[in-house]
């Protein structure tokens, strides 16, 4: 969340903001309604500074004997005005707070601005771009090989959903389990197996509350949603506390099923695993100090692109512009990975930035010493990696002219076989 008081100070550049980020946020609410609260706070402390003095006054009227009749009718008045006001400023405080929730962070200096995905800015690539030539797509080549099945998937669950079978089912297996090992093994991340359900709070926190309602699968009985990523608990499980500024930088690394109904995908490509409504990742999330927070961030990007040139896969980094970029984000930069019978780029990682604004939202503070002043840390999260474009690129990358699948030399350990 963004701090009111920078909005008070910076109106215009948060102003703009939102219309780089695509955003009709109400900036002039905001600042009319923290104007109000500011002025009944101030209205309230000088009529409790009143009633103190008379109250004073009035017991030394009584003491004497002297008539208070007066005094006491005029703060009655003062009590009920207190109390109106009291009420008046929940309701403003409330109107306040629903705006601010919906307002996007703001994005660093260095991020381009840019109204949509072509107007981000590719950093640099890696690997060489294969023509379709005699490839065949991720869905005829698994369903030759008997490795996936979206039609049952369909039929059992619906459309966006599919089975993994015999060395697939290993393959994703052997996927997620090399994701972990090397993030922890070598990257210095602390492995984590989070709940799938998390509470409205969490959302909130992240800041999926209350923006992306429609994209999440929610369970009214238990008021409980589906993940849509392992970010949401992981950076929650800090929430509300106060961290030692020893305990800083922080690394997490969890694997989680992610559930997305993604509402706004109509007209988009559907098939296969180019987008689904359930998917495997391993999400990396960061909690650290605001002034390493960037270099922190190039880590992490690093730390991915570890992982996609191990697997031997074609993949570009693009940083994003305003347009494109989270709502929460400050800065972010995608991972996509080259399918060649796609001919196209399938985005597998985003590594973002948010600064301070989860945190803020959240509640996540350290302070260096115990006399410290508390201040917010900056969280930091990316897929590390996540699991279904990854199989799409495999699958494309690494047929073979008399229709196996290649398993790269990483995987073997972790498979237990060379190809399909």
């Amino acid at each position: 969340m963004v701090d009111v008081k920078f909005i008070r100070e910076n109106a215009e550049l948060v102003r703009q903001n939102c219309i780089n980020k695509n955003d009709n946020s109400d900036i002039d609410a905001v600042l009319q309604l923290d104007s109000r609260r500011r002025s009944i706070i101030q209205e309230v402390e000088d009529l409790k500074a009143q009633r103190n003095a008379v109250s004073q006054e009035i017991a030394g009227l009584k003491k004497s004997g002297a008539d208070a009749t007066d005094k006491i009718a005029a703060m009655k008045v003062v009590s009920d005005t207190i109390k109106d006001l009291d009420d008046e400023l929940r309701d403003v405080e409330a109107n306040l707070e629903d705006i601010l929730v919906r307002i996007p962070n703001v994005a660093h200096p260095s991020v381009p601005i840019g109204k949509t995905a072509d107007d981000n800015v590719e950093i640099r690539r890696h690997g060489t771009m294969e023509d379709r030539s005699w490839r065949k797509d991720h869905i005829t080549i698994s369903k030759e090989l008997g490795i996936l099945d979206f039609e049952r998937g369909a039929k059992v669950t619906g459309a966006g959903f599919g089975f993994y079978i015999g060395k697939g089912a290993r393959l994703e297996r052997a996927l997620i389990n090399y994701f972990l090992d090397v993030n922890t093994n070598s990257h210095g991340y602390t492995e984590m197996f989070p709940p799938f359900l998390v509470n409205p709070d969490s959302l909130r926190g992240t800041g999926q509350l209350p923006k992306n309602q429609e994209d999440m699968y929610h369970m009214e009985r238990d008021d409980l949603y589906l993940i849509p990523t392992a970010e949401v608990p992981i950076t929650n499980y800090h929430r509300d506390e106060i961290l030692g500024g020893d305990e800083l930088p922080i690394y997490y690394a969890g694997y989680s099923a992610c559930f997305r109904r993604e509402a706004g995908s109509y007209g988009k490509d559907t098939r296969g695993f180019l987008r689904v409504h359930e998917f495997n990742k391993v999400e990396l999330v960061k909690f650290v100090r605001p002034e390493s927070s960037y270099d922190e961030l190039e880590a992490l990007v690093g730390n991915v692109e570890t992982l996609l040139q191990q697997l031997g896969l074609t993949y570009r980094v693009l940083l994003l512009c305003t347009g494109d970029m989270t709502f929460g984000g400050a800065k972010t930069y995608d991972l996509e990975v080259w399918a060649p019978y796609e001919q196209r780029w399938l985005e597998v990682s985003s590594c973002t930035n948010f600064e301070g604004f989860q945190a803020r939202r959240a509640g996540i503070r350290y302070k260096d010493t115990p006399s410290s002043k508390p201040e917010f840390v900056h969280t930091l999260n990316g897929s590390g990696l996540a699991t279904s474009r990854i199989m799409v690129a495999l699958l494309e990358q690494y047929q073979t002219e008399d229709g196996r699948i290649a398993i790269p030399d990483v995987l073997h350990p972790y498979c237990g076989f060379e190809s399909i």
